[in-house]
């Protein structure tokens, strides 16, 4: 499959928020003029889908308003890339009714994470497009805690050709949506290794969960040669540690598994309960013992988050503590 990596974010480009998953009726007006103002700083001119407003009893908007957004935002050239409102649950009611041919005729920045793991796969799959797990429009109303993924954010849509994410100082999982003063911070132990290794490799993943809704469908990417960036949410129903073990088992099971070359997770939030024996018990299946895995990303549903191509070469190394690197290029 060819690739194609859209043209790179320049100031004063004009961006299109559009809302595939959850309506932009679950953001605040507050939050979400908090949003505006931070990318108007990257010097971004912010525009919205006609039907970003619209929300249903799902959270969400009927499956013809989420595609024309999407189908419009690809076709209108003055856009120069699409950044989703929020994750949620819904995205992949989206797949069957995408016209790639326009995707691919309109190579663009589309960039979201957590439930947007479905369209950025599939698009990547159906096109050869590379679309970004990162920030959605939501994550630039965080007023606090935010320099670290706005800065990598910047790295990997506006300048750079090479990205090498170190990890962050400090890290949160707290609802900061709801409460932008009162922030709890943890010191970041940084990247932990659960098998030492190298390799290299295409990177395919986001959140778990959602890319599982893809096995079995035309919407899969190949893992043949891949290097897995995974996440997991928490679903506080005390059952996050079973799911993530029995999510990865299902993909572990895929046919073309055997071609994955390493794996990388992101960080697990507190409430979920994983800890380095839980997950090192986990990992521990006969299909992984020969692969590289790195833990404790800044990707996933804890922030600060860096910005990574679905379709990128990553390259890492993971022999002792102090000489862990991941590498992720954009070609």
């Amino acid at each position: 499959m060819e690739l194609a990596f859209p043209d790179r974010l320049m100031a004063g480009d004009t961006i299109r928020v559009i809302a595939p998953s959850n309506s932009m009726g679950v953001v605040s007006a507050d939050n979400r003029a908090v949003a505006v103002k931070a990318l108007e700083r990257l010097d971004l001119h912010v525009t919205f889908g006609r039907y970003v407003d619209e929300c249903d009893i799902m959270r969400s908007s009927s499956v013809k308003s989420r595609v024309d957004d999407l189908h419009e935002a690809f076709r209108d050239p003055s856009v120069k890339a699409v950044l989703t409102v929020l994750g949620g649950y819904n995205s992949n009611q989206l797949l069957d009714c995408l016209d790639y041919d326009l995707i691919r005729a309109n190579p663009k920045i589309l960039c979201g994470f957590s439930d947007i793991t479905a369209l950025a796969n599939a698009i990547y799959h159906k096109t050869g497009l590379v679309s970004y797990s990162g920030m959605h429009f939501s994550s630039f109303a965080m007023q606090k805690g935010c320099e670290y993924s706005i800065q990598a954010f910047k790295r990997a849509l506006f300048t750079e050709d090479s990205l090498e994410p170190l990890p962050s100082p400090q890290w949160s999982d707290d609802a900061w949506y709801l409460d932008q003063q009162n922030r709890i911070f943890r010191e970041n132990p940084g990247y932990k290794i659960i098998q030492p290794g190298s390799a290299e490799g295409r990177i395919i993943g986001g959140n778990l969960g959602t890319l599982q809704l893809l096995r079995g469908t035309p919407y899969m990417p190949s893992l043949e040669g891949a290097i897995l960036f995974l996440e997991e949410v928490s679903n506080s129903k005390g059952t996050d540690i079973y799911e993530f073990d029995r999510n990865l088992q299902s993909l572990m099971q895929a046919p073309d598994f055997k071609g994955v070359k390493a794996i990388v997770l992101g960080r697990f939030e507190n409430n979920f309960g994983m800890t380095d024996e839980k997950l090192r018990y986990i990992l521990s299946k006969r299909a992984l013992r020969d692969m590289p895995i790195i833990a404790n990303a800044d990707f996933g549903h804890t922030t600060p988050i860096f910005t990574f191509p679905i379709g990128g070469h990553a390259s890492l190394s993971a022999e002792a503590h102090d000489s862990i690197s991941i590498r992720i290029d954009q070609l």
